[in-house]
């Protein structure tokens, strides 16, 4: 329990977090890495060269200054964090690591503004919010091994199949190496995925969704090659499509993300999905198709062009099992021949006329894709009066807000 006076002095720096926060986190991660190269098998090389997650972590710091004396407010955020630790194999013992060297970073950017008072408030104020990572952190590991077929940290999963879904996305079937069952999880979570990149000094982890109906006795991930070059995110990617093939094993965490569908509800269920973003709706659509095939379902995915499209036949195919189903594909660039497949919808973008054909103020609305589509997407259905809490949506990365 913090005192008022240590209250008083976090929330004194608010404004100062306001300038320097990201300032603050990018020495940080600079100074703790260099300290504890090790923990580079943990954390995502490429969220940390595009700066994703200083800004996540800035934006994590100031939420709880703001709201030191009514952390309740932000347990959700911690919860969404805490399953992306514990999916990344975070432990109890790492916190007092990053909580020395976030001290150390706020003096070292703020110098003589960081005083005596204000780091020790920090420091009262980090162990309380550590312990609460930690207590939430523990439960889900707990949850992940103590279900059936479940395992804490990493477990080694055989490639057992490798599909073609598109030019640019391609399907990983994965079984337990030892002949395990796979353990259930909840349409739209995700596993990491842990690689160990030939010539490479560090692991490489990367979170990618569960892309097919829970149930089954293996997990699909599928997975998108990025241009050589243009992101550090095509690294592991790359080395997914062209190097791990049928037979080959990788190591994985047991499923995780709170990003989900509420199968217990009745009320229409719409999905806007930009290229790789289908992924964790193909999860959903299909456990809806399962469970609740009376549920009205609307699906638009928006790619570049046809051969880009993934999953086509697969989504078209859930036209014989949902009752009430209407799929849209919209294409930025068309070829004829995408023009005339029976669900092209538009040439471009899914725009603000296109969801006011449709959008209905008690349906639900499941967002996922590249963060300028989301943006615009959710700005649209706010622009059309839908509620906040109807529209839910998914980053691939650390958690931002739009």
């Amino acid at each position: 329990m913090l005192s008022q006076k240590t209250i008083d002095v976090i929330k004194s720096t608010v404004p100062v977090l306001e300038v320097h926060g990201t300032t603050i986190t990018t020495v940080f991660y600079k100074n703790l890495f260099e300290a504890h190269p090790e923990l580079l098998n943990i954390f995502n090389h490429a969220n940390q060269k595009k700066g994703r997650q200083q800004n996540a972590l800035a934006n994590t710091v100031l939420a709880a200054a703001k709201y030191i004396d009514q952390l309740e407010t932000i347990i959700p955020a911690v919860k969404q964090i805490a399953q992306k630790h514990r999916s990344l194999g975070v432990k109890a013992e790492h916190y007092p690591i990053v909580g020395e060297y976030l001290l150390g970073a706020i003096k070292e950017v703020l110098q003589d503004a960081a005083t005596e008072e204000i780091l020790q408030a920090w420091g009262e104020a980090y162990g309380v919010i550590a312990d609460a990572f930690i207590s939430i952190e523990k439960e889900m590991y707990d949850q992940a091994s103590n279900q059936v077929g479940g395992w804490s940290d990493f477990k080694r999963f055989t490639v057992v199949e490798k599909v073609r879904e598109s030019d640019v996305i391609t399907s990983f079937y994965l079984k337990p190496s030892n002949g395990d069952k796979v353990p259930s999880f909840l349409p739209g979570q995700y596993i990491t995925v842990r690689i160990e990149i030939p010539g490479e000094r560090y692991l490489f982890n990367r979170q990618y969704s569960l892309s097919d109906v829970p149930g089954k006795d293996y997990f699909r991930i599928s997975v998108k090659k990025e241009t050589p070059g243009t992101s550090p995110d095509g690294r592991v990617s790359n080395y997914l499509h062209e190097s791990i093939q049928m037979g080959d094993s990788i190591d994985v965490t047991a499923p995780a993300g709170d990003f989900t569908i509420d199968l217990e509800k009745r009320t229409p269920a719409v999905f806007l999905s930009g290229g790789v973003g289908i992924t964790p709706f193909m999860s959903m659509v299909h456990a809806v198709a399962e469970q609740t095939p009376e549920r009205d379902v609307q699906f638009v995915h928006a790619s570049d062009n046809g051969n880009l499209q993934p999953f086509r036949m697969e989504l078209t195919e859930l036209t014989h099992k949902l009752a009430s189903y209407h799929l849209s594909f919209v294409f930025k660039n068309p070829s004829e021949d995408d023009k005339n497949l029976p669900n092209f919808e538009k040439e471009g973008y899914i725009d603000k006329e296109l969801l006011s054909s449709f959008v209905k103020p008690e349906a639900d609305y499941y967002v996922c894709g590249p963060v300028p589509f989301m943006k615009a997407i959710i700005t649209y259905l706010k622009e059309l009066g839908i509620d906040t809490d109807k529209i839910h949506y998914e980053f691939f990365g650390p958690a931002m807000a739009l």
